[in-house]
């Protein structure tokens, strides 16, 4: 069995190579997290396949089949990296979910109430930040490409994850924008800013998403800005049952990761397998 030496400074090597590769902030900041575990865990001892597998079955203890399978996915990538390719490790086996959880899943309803309450009591930037993720599916971090010039075009042009794409508002949605910007006498660069005119942070915006579910009577456990994102894929396939083009709008490189947004809840689930008409009822019993 080989035994490799890691440490902080194989990190920041680690770090710098993500950097070069492109990744977003998010990702280095995620993978870097995730080798820290493994390094703490490690507590100054030497890495080898063993160990490896030891640390899959702790992960498998303390967190949930997809955290650990994420934070395994770190750890092989940084194994490849440093060229320890015999301490990778296989992610846990886990048959593919056919329905949401209802405990997590903003309706449309919760979503409505919430757009309401927003506006009657004054939160301007809060109710059209909420429409504005709910009828682009865009992502929390792409809201600073939403610009007074891109709401005068209708398009929007978004750079994330290396890959560029053009998201289009829709008129009734460019008229709310275009009204929110005269309102607040934004005459340049991303509409929905602090105070200081710097863009919005994502934890301000769940924070006050958070506030606002207490009064609107909706569980904080579905209130949390991607799960507007989810909203609009889930209606979005419903409507259209255009998985691909969906994947586009989204920015999904692999459709399979689409197929999340678009699971309906264990309610409606039920509903549709009852719907199917297969059971047999009448004279059941009967001899």
């Amino acid at each position: 069995m080989k035994y490799y030496k890691l440490n902080e400074s194989t990190l920041a090597k680690f770090q710098e190579h993500l950097m070069y590769q492109e990744k977003s902030g998010n990702t280095i900041q995620k993978y870097s997290h995730d080798i820290r575990t493994f390094l703490s865990f490690l507590n100054g001892r030497l890495a080898c396949k063993e160990i490896a597998l030891a640390y899959k079955e702790y992960l498998t203890e303390l967190y949930a089949v997809a955290s650990v399978n994420s934070m395994l996915a770190a750890l092989n990538t940084f194994m490849e990296f440093v060229g320890f390719n015999d301490c990778k490790v296989k992610p846990l086996k886990v048959q593919r979910r056919l329905f949401a959880h209802s405990d997590r899943q903003l309706t449309r309803e919760s979503y409505e109430k919430m757009v309401a309450l927003a506006r009657r009591e004054g939160k301007d930037r809060l109710c059209m930040l909420m429409q504005t993720l709910c009828n682009t599916g865009i992502r929390i971090s792409e809201l600073p490409y939403i610009t007074v010039d891109a709401v005068n075009r209708g398009r929007v042009t978004v750079n994330c994850k290396g890959k560029i794409r053009e998201i289009f508002i829709h008129k009734q949605l460019q008229l709310l924008l275009i009204d929110y910007i005269q309102r607040q006498k934004i005459v340049k660069g991303s509409v929905f800013v602090t105070r200081n005119g710097k863009p919005i942070h994502r934890c301000n915006v769940w924070k006050e998403m958070q506030s606002l579910s207490f009064r609107a009577h909706v569980k904080k456990e579905k209130v949390f800005p991607h799960n507007l994102r989810h909203l609009f894929a889930y209606t979005y396939y419903k409507a259209k049952k255009d998985i691909a083009k969906l994947a586009d709008i989204l920015g999904h490189s692999n459709i399979q990761t689409t197929r999340i947004y678009t699971m309906t809840s264990g309610i409606e689930h039920r509903r549709e397998l009852a719907g199917l008409g297969l059971l047999i009822t009448d004279n059941l019993f009967t001899t």
